[in-house]
This record gives C-alpha cells, sequence and structure tokens, in this order.
C-alpha cells in the first residue's frame, strides 16, 4: 500500500528493493513487482552463501510476498500533494516494517548487505542500511530530479523515527527520580492515592555533605505527570528531581487489575 499508493505514482524512490524497483519502472517501464523479485532473489542468494541459515528462512517468506502483494494491489495516486503522500507512505511503510520486526521476519531485499557488512566488517546494521537506501535515493534526482531526491530523504527520517517509536512501544511513562529534605512518609501522604503505581525508595548518600538521605524511584503515566510534579512541589518547594524519558514498562502496578 505504501509503494503502490503513495511513494510509486509520485516517483519516490525512498531506499530498499522497491526503491530500486520504482526507479527501474521510471527508466526502462519494468513492472515494479518483477524488479523487487529479481532484487529479493538476488539478495536470498547472497544470504545463503554469507549469511546463516535462520537469516535466510527468515526473510524467505517476505521476500516473496511483497513482490505478490505489489503485483495484486494496484498503483494508484491517492492523494495529489507529493509532500503529503511521503508523510503518509513513510507512516505506513514504518508500520508495516515495525510490524515485521516484532514477528522477528522481514521483507528482505537491500536488508541483507548490512547484515553481511555487518558479518564480515563489524559495520552496524543501520548505518548500513542507511547508506544504501541514500545511494538508492541518490538515483531520483536522474529520474525525476533534485526534488524527489529530497523528499526522499526526507522519507527516511520519517521511517526511522516512526520505527523507533513503535518498535519501543506505546506504554511510554515518566521515571522520576527525587531526592528530597522531608521524610518519605511526608511525601507518601502529600501523594496520596498517586502511589497507587507504587515506589522505590534507593538509599543514597550526598556528594558534598556527606549525608544519608532516601532517593525514590517513581514512574508515572504521562498524562499524570505534571500533577504528579506539583504534588511533590507542594510537599518540598526545594526538592531535587530527574526526570527521563521510559519507553516501555512491563508488569507491577500498570498491567494489573486495580481493585
Amino acid at each position: 500500500m505504501s509503494i503502490n499508493f503513495f511513494f510509486s505514482p509520485h516517483n519516490i524512490a525512498a531506499g530498499g528493493a522497491t526503491g530500486l524497483a520504482i526507479l527501474a519502472q521510471e527508466l526502462f517501464g519494468w513492472p515494479l513487482f518483477l524488479t523487487t523479485l529479481g532484487v529479493n532473489i538476488i539478495m536470498l542468494i547472497l544470504a545463503a552463501i554469507f549469511l546463516a541459515r535462520e537469516t535466510v528462512m527468515r526473510i524467505l517468506f517476505g521476500s516473496f510476498m511483497l513482490p505478490v502483494m505489489l503485483a495484486i494491489i494496484p498503483q494508484t495516486k491517492v492523494v495529489n500533494d507529493t509532500l503529503f503522500a511521503v508523510i503518509v507512505g513513510s507512516a505506513i511503510f514504518a508500520a508495516g516494517v515495525a510490524l515485521l520486526y516484532n514477528i522477528d521476519a522481514s521483507s528482505g531485499g537491500t536488508t541483507v548487505p548490512p547484515l553481511i557488512f555487518k558479518k564480515y566488517f563489524n559495520l552496524k546494521a543501520p548505518v548500513g542500511l542507511l547508506i544504501i537506501d541514500i545511494c538508492v535515493s541518490f538515483g531520483n534526482i536522474f529520474t525525476a530530479g533534485l526534488e524527489a531526491f529530497v523528499y526522499a530523504v526526507f522519507s527516511i527520517v520519517i521511517t526511522s523515527l516512526i520505527m523507533n517509536y513503535i518498535e519501543s512501544g506505546f506504554n511510554r511513562k515518566k521515571t522520576l527520580f527525587i531526592s528530597s529534605n522531608v521524610s518519605t512518609t511526608e511525601l507518601k501522604d502529600a501523594l496520596g492515592h498517586d502511589l497507587s503505581y507504587g515506589l522505590t525508595v534507593i538509599p543514597s548518600r550526598g556528594g558534598f555533605q556527606n549525608s544519608e538521605q532516601e532517593l525514590l524511584m517513581i514512574v508515572v503515566d504521562t498524562q499524570d505527570y505534571p500533577r504528579f510534579v506539583r504534588k511533590v512541589l507542594a510537599a518540598d518547594p526545594e526538592v531535587f528531581i530527574t526526570v527521563s524519558d521510559t519507553a516501555s514498562v512491563h508488569g507491577g502496578f500498570f498491567n494489573r487489575q486495580q481493585i
């Protein structure tokens, strides 16, 4: 859907085997699914030669299903605005790839060379994939012009950001580390029912004053974070709080039914 509805109708090749196929379609009129299939077969052969059998099996199904779906789904220009097409297409593409990664699968194609580079040259796979995608995107200059190249690079950035967000999960929280001059009991009383989140008390020592104190670690929902901080500040206006984003939380109070 991403390729046939958004990228191909606007001649934007944003990396990967499908990007090569879009360039080939623009230059030589070759069918999109046929070029993708050819690239994927070559990549499967390389994977069989240089990589483990498990890797080949992991990408085998996706390598053939992607060309099949490209052949079944018609190429239709859903939106006329190129920028909007790139944004929506990148979001759909990122969601699809992230779902594949979630089940330890892949659509093959240009994801294979980075794995080979990692194995033999110790080059990180994401870096290798980025280099290949940029090289493929560079081909836009010769088929659709410089603007198409800029759109392609923009698409790679959007896809990367959305994939990172999806892969780290939607269960995002805020983790607070609280160092206060008031007692832990006073803070508990001030927070009241908000302590349904639970807290961890960590013994600590001041670096300069060498004084013993308790450091509280509390994980809260993002939407509850402002109210939570206000209550802590009300209990101790001079409290020291550090806050970090937490990608996902498993177990504990968050995944239990509240009684």
